[in-house]
């Protein structure tokens, strides 16, 4: 059982007794978005004691809330700068009865699953709401009103079109939000699809919450780098037979079978698997129709990627590297690990940065540099130990 969160301590003590071990740097820029986030928390803590209330001092409680919600915050910074470590601080000691930190992707999967189930709700005759997203802001409020999400980040036409809704519903009812990204507000969903009807949902973010910058000059993730060989260069034979010779260890003697991934009336292609490991190409999942939904329910079902040839992308490829970007995002969510064989580095994979998809790549790279790391993989094998 997990212990619970001591609520009398901030992100900044906690910072500070950090630093003061030696276990973090003393970084001021980090500092300063701690105090940020202790506003949040102060204002959490302010509003605990009315959800302990009489069932109907909570519905005035509510009511109130509504009208002069808690403002949550945008952090936004380049890559490996402690945007996601200090979230997780404050997601810990959130007194909140209902929270919940999810990645991006995986938030907006399940959004569109709840939208699906009401309108076949609607087609079932089991319900006259035409419009589905009061109902399901309703349902996702009643489960958390507080939602963190870390690299925030808009690249699906559908989920752009349908967030101006979603949190003006979210945000009526009180839910506060603190996110992490990597690209300032203005700057989400760049040079997207129709990007006229998303901007209403930009200035609704900024009136419901702070907008920060994490400005580190560290880049964290690159100090405890310790590469391993499980991403190799460049694609031909030899790096093959190394995969290959890396596969066949990691079987034991088993033998790996196609199988498939069950989607809601269709089917998701897993070429090689055998227990919680699969082997793709990058063809099989990013030059294929694939979404975030799929790649979540890959990262659920294996633990272990091995992933060929992944090209040079060029401008060209704009889809392939939308879901590349949606792939890796969601196997570092999972702490998936992943041998991989590339024709480049990382950071020389995408050939011309350009639209979202250049601010969102170095997020990509900087998550396959650590997803070689000791620390990475040793953070593998211990949850697998505990399986």
């Amino acid at each position: 059982m997990q212990p619970m969160p001591d609520y009398s301590l901030s992100v900044t003590e906690q910072l500070k007794s950090l630093t003061a071990s030696g276990t973090l740097q003393v970084d001021s820029a980090q500092m300063d978005v701690a105090k940020c986030l202790d506003r949040v928390l102060a204002a959490l803590k302010r509003k605990r004691p009315a959800s302990k209330s009489s069932a109907l001092g909570w519905l005035f409680a509510s009511k109130k809330k509504t009208e002069a919600g808690i403002r949550g915050l945008y952090i936004h910074g380049s890559v490996g700068r402690g945007k996601t470590m200090l979230m997780d601080m404050f997601f810990q000691m959130a007194p909140c009865r209902k929270k919940r930190r999810a990645h991006f992707h995986e938030f907006m999967a399940d959004v569109h699953n709840r939208i699906a189930a009401h309108r076949q709700k609607l087609k079932n005759g089991e319900t006259k709401q035409a419009d589905p997203m009061p109902p399901v802001a309703a349902a996702l409020f009643e489960e958390a009103e507080l939602l963190c999400f870390d690299e925030f980040t808009v690249t699906d036409i559908a989920d752009a079109m349908i967030l101006s809704r979603l949190f003006s519903e979210l945000f009526a009812r009180g839910c506060v939000l603190v996110a992490t990204s990597n690209v300032e507000p203005d700057n989400l969903y760049w040079e997207g699809l129709n990007r006229g009807l998303f901007l209403p949902f930009v200035g609704l973010l900024k009136r419901h919450v702070e907008i920060v910058s994490l400005d580190s000059p560290t880049d964290y993730r690159m100090e405890k780098l310790n590469s391993q060989p499980v991403y190799l260069i460049p694609i031909d034979e030899r790096t093959d037979m190394a995969m290959d010779a890396s596969w066949t260890q990691a079987l034991h003697g088993r033998k790996a079978q196609p199988t498939e991934i069950a989607m809601k009336g269709r089917a998701i292609h897993v070429p090689f698997a055998v227990d919680r490991m699969a082997r793709f190409s990058f063809s099989d999942l990013c030059e294929k129709p694939l979404g975030a939904a799929d790649f979540l329910a890959i990262a659920e079902r294996f633990d272990t990627i091995f992933l060929d040839h992944i090209p040079l992308l060029g401008p060209e490829k704009r889809n392939q590297i939308k879901r590349f970007i949606i792939l890796i995002d969601t196997l570092y969510d999972h702490g998936t690990r992943l041998y991989a064989s590339a024709a480049a580095m990382p950071e020389e994979l995408l050939i011309e940065r350009c639209g979202t998809e250049g601010f969102e790549f170095d997020r990509t790279a900087s998550r396959l540099f650590e997803m070689r790391s000791a620390e990475y993989l040793a953070a593998h094998h211990e949850r697998r130990a505990a399986e």
